[in-house]
């Protein structure tokens, strides 16, 4: 017999469930089948190519839940196009650069990356056909789906229909036990649960059937029409808020609900529902999917929030959403209309419009990898108060290597001093064409102190990065509106102050300058201190979801250090950006 063989033979090397299903099918003798086609299935079960794809399968579904072993991304394709799009719009092309175009377009090479993609999807589990619909009979078509119950979810939500009443299959979770089995779809009616008819319940009602139920779950389903798969969408978001489902009164199953922090780079894998978007943590080895509120149903929260605000403040920030530490009265007034500053520059764009960063809401910003490329480096821009260490931090960077690191030298209508030198410590021009300038939009800040005009240029940033320079800035904050460009592709790290106590203690304990002084020759104030924080709790408020990392400057040596390993790792590593820059 061939089963004696297999036996006899290297049988550890072949898959126990087929080498099961080859025995009981050789020894069951009334089977309605003849002997050829039996022959034929005996031989498909013993070929070693079927067992080597079962073997791939079993592994591929074995590591989906191992920490060992995942996709550090799922669209491989999408690179591949990209990197062709660059080389065939090289000017010339070295051998290398020819053969690589040449390899990338080979069918074996696009066909193993897109075999890679699928996998990396979770988009090879079974989905069993329909059951077809004979229409020449009046009777309604049922379908039974059995299901064992697990400590996983079954991935599936229900309503009542509002025109019939009947319990419906409202939504089917990606990558769920429902959505697995292929056969569970949303607008199915569901007719019995466990033998038990479910005409005149609730979803509730049904909800409790089955958490009773134990084992294997019977469903009987009647089809909803014009039912089709649909794959999923290779959408990445990151959040710009917390989100925790067991506190939300309006998610429809708390038990579906995906919790996330902000900052989290979320996988949208399906925008059906307008107001309830599925999604996974981007990494997440966890094959289903749960409930997030879609964009929509996130601004309309915010929104209503914002409206229940008393508006009481003389700067309008009331009338955006309510800090719980931080009254309105505490933030620190518009550059346009506060008293005259004490530092002895501080640049800022005197077009300044704080109606424009309070109106953007922020929930969800779509995302994909930018991976670096050598010779072309992003800017890395220093956001936060004044007096919080970025000048510093910015000049110890620049020192680690003033050939790599370049800060663009700003310009300035004040006449040249002597011992100036035009282009080293200024670029000095008339101000009839800085102001030509600023209104033609050149400039990515400027800002007027004691008549002069003071501003750092769109284009001087962008030579610094043409010529292979990684550019440093510590702009105002309201620059970003000018620098965050598909273009520039800046890195945002925003320099924020520590506790009022503790950074009190550093500055002092380290006889830190004031940099509101204009010779810089006595400590900060206790004014100037509540300033710091104050500056930093609006920058934060009004920017930061424009932030790509948040250093806390409590020790400038450890701030250093954690400035320099963001550098490295801008140069090394793929990094998540706004969709639109890789596009």
């Amino acid at each position: 017999m061939t089963t004696e063989v297999m036996a006899n033979g290297s049988r550890g090397k072949w898959d126990p469930a087929l080498s099961r299903l080859l025995s009981s099918l050789q020894q069951a003798s009334n089977l309605p089948t003849t002997e050829e086609e039996l022959g034929f299935l005996s031989t498909l079960l013993q070929s070693k190519e079927l067992h080597a794809l079962v073997n791939v399968h079993n592994k591929i579904i074995s590591n989906g839940a191992s920490d060992k072993f995942f996709p550090m991304l799922s669209t491989s394709m999408d690179v591949l196009a990209d990197v062709l799009d660059e080389l065939v719009h090289k000017p010339h092309m070295s051998e290398d650069c020819k053969e690589l175009f040449y390899l990338l377009q080979r069918p074996h090479i696009q066909g193993l990356l897109f075999a890679h993609d699928s996998v990396a999807q979770k988009d090879y589990y079974p989905h069993l056909p329909e059951i077809p619909c004979d229409t020449e009979e009046e009777e309604e078509t049922i379908k039974i789906v059995q299901l064992v119950k697990s400590n996983e979810p079954l991935g599936a939500t229900i309503k009542t229909d509002e025109t019939t009443g009947k319990i419906v299959i409202a939504r089917v979770m990606h990558g769920g036990a429902a959505d697995r089995s292929g056969l569970i779809h949303v607008g199915d009616e569901v007719v019995e649960v466990n033998n038990i008819n479910v005409e005149g319940k609730t979803p509730n009602d049904v909800l409790t059937i089955l958490q009773n139920s134990e084992g294997t779950i019977t469903f009987k389903l009647v089809p909803a029409d014009g039912k089709s798969g649909v794959r999923e969408s290779k959408v990445r978001v990151r959040a710009h808020f917390d989100y925790e489902s067991s506190t939300d009164p309006y998610i429809p199953c708390k038990e579906a609900g995906l919790d996330f922090d902000k900052g989290d780079v979320l996988h949208i894998v399906s925008q059906d529902d307008a107001y309830w978007w599925q999604a996974r943590k981007e990494g997440d080895r966890n094959m289903r999917a749960g409930l997030i509120p879609s964009r929509a149903l996130q601004e309309r929260r915010i929104i209503h929030e914002r409206s229940q605000v008393p508006k009481n403040g003389d700067d309008g920030l009331c009338s955006v959403s309510a800090l719980p530490a931080i009254t309105c009265s505490q933030f620190p007034k518009s550059p346009r209309c506060a008293s005259k500053p004490k530092t002895k520059k501080i640049i800022y764009d005197t077009a300044e419009n704080d109606d424009f960063d309070r109106e953007h809401i922020a929930t969800y910003e779509e995302v994909a990898k930018l991976y670096p490329r050598p010779g072309i480096y992003r800017p890395i821009v220093l956001i936060g108060a004044p007096g919080i260490g970025r000048n510093e931090l910015k000049r110890r960077l620049i020192d680690t290597d003033p050939h790599k690191y370049k800060t663009p030298t700003p310009y300035t209508s004040r006449p040249m001093k002597p011992g100036e030198e035009n282009g080293k410590e200024y670029f000095f021009i008339p101000r009839e064409q800085m102001e030509e300038d600023i209104e033609a939009g050149k400039f990515i800040e400027f800002g007027e102190y004691k008549g002069n005009l003071y501003g750092t240029s769109a284009e001087g940033v962008k030579t610094i990065v043409n010529n292979g320079n990684v550019c440093i800035l510590n702009p105002h904050y309201q620059a970003l509106k000018m620098l965050r460009t598909p273009q520039l592709k800046p890195y945002v790290i925003y320099i924020k102050p520590p506790s009022l106590e503790v950074l009190k203690e550093t500055r002092n304990a380290y006889h830190a300058r004031s940099t509101f002084d204009v010779n810089n020759s006595r400590g900060f104030t206790e004014e100037e201190f509540n300033d710091i924080m104050k500056s930093a709790a609006r920058i934060e408020f009004l920017y930061e979801h424009f932030f790509d990392e948040t250093i806390v400057n409590a020790d400038l040596a450890v701030a250093f250090r954690q400035l320099l390993a963001a550098a490295n790792r801008l140069e090394t590593e793929p990094l998540w950006v706004p969709a639109s820059w890789v596009q």
